[in-house]
């Protein structure tokens, strides 16, 4: 395994994008790579892996982390946390697709009164 890549810059703007949508979210260094946080709750996690890819990780309802494990690639279900799931982000990424998950974790994660002002079917 090798060194952590950075997040490419270009990520990072797309996922600013998304985020600056969702009210009280706000983005902060992570013990490796970006998170956006709502209320202390991570909503959406972006870093470098090992491996060299790019992945971010997000909290998904339900249905949606029953089905991850059975996408495949660029999918997945992350091995901690009843709910987190997580895509790999590279130049075949569906924009908007990560836009409605992160959305979506955005809803799960944060307190009642911020994810009521949100469409999570935007």
């Amino acid at each position: 395994m090798g060194e952590r890549p950075a997040v490419p810059a270009a990520v990072l703007d797309r996922l600013r994008a998304i985020a600056s949508g969702l009210p009280e979210c706000h983005e902060e260094a992570a013990w490796v790579g970006t998170r956006w946080v709502v209320a202390r709750a991570t909503v959406a996690h972006v870093f470098g892996g090992e491996d060299g890819l790019v992945r971010i990780t997000l909290r998904g309802d339900p249905e949606e982390v029953l089905a991850f494990p059975n996408l495949g690639p660029p999918y997945f279900r992350a091995g901690w946390g009843s709910n987190v799931i997580g895509v790999v982000l590279d130049d075949t990424t569906d924009w908007d697709e990560v836009g409605e998950l992160v959305t979506i974790s955005y809803c799960i994660q944060a307190p009642r009164h911020l994810a009521a002002r949100v469409d999570p079917n935007l």
